[in-house]
């Protein structure tokens, strides 16, 4: 079983920045697609970072410019830079892993972010 845990969430106030990380329980390389994503109240849990086979990244619009996601496989673990913090960022973060040998996604618990203005 594959476990993610995350941390760093907190509350922070809008222009300021968090750095979430995510270590996974096993190990893992650059062939494995690891991903933070995002859900607000109400809101359906949507993408907002995701760096894949070969480290290509992609990055929702919403923060395209102000996240930055990274990995250390070293370390198992993904991180989540995000600067110029707005309230709407205001979310729980999960972390995602996809193994690149499967299909399967595993989720960690979440960490909360919340921006005030």
């Amino acid at each position: 079983q594959v476990q993610l845990v995350e941390s760093g969430g907190g509350l922070v106030q809008a222009g300021g920045s968090l750095r979430l990380s995510c270590v996974v329980s096993r190990s893992t390389s650059s062939m494995d697609t690891m991903g933070w994503y995002r859900q607000a109240p109400g809101k359906q849990r949507e993408l907002v970072a995701e760096i894949s086979s070969g480290d290509r990244l992609k990055y929702s619009d919403s923060v395209k410019g102000r996240a930055t996601i990274s990995r250390d496989n070293a370390k198992n673990t993904v991180y989540l830079q995000m600067n110029i913090l707005k309230p709407e960022d205001t979310a729980v973060y999960y972390c995602q892993f996809r193994r690149s040998t499967t299909a399967y996604d595993y989720w960690g618990q979440g960490t909360q972010v919340t921006v005030y203005s």
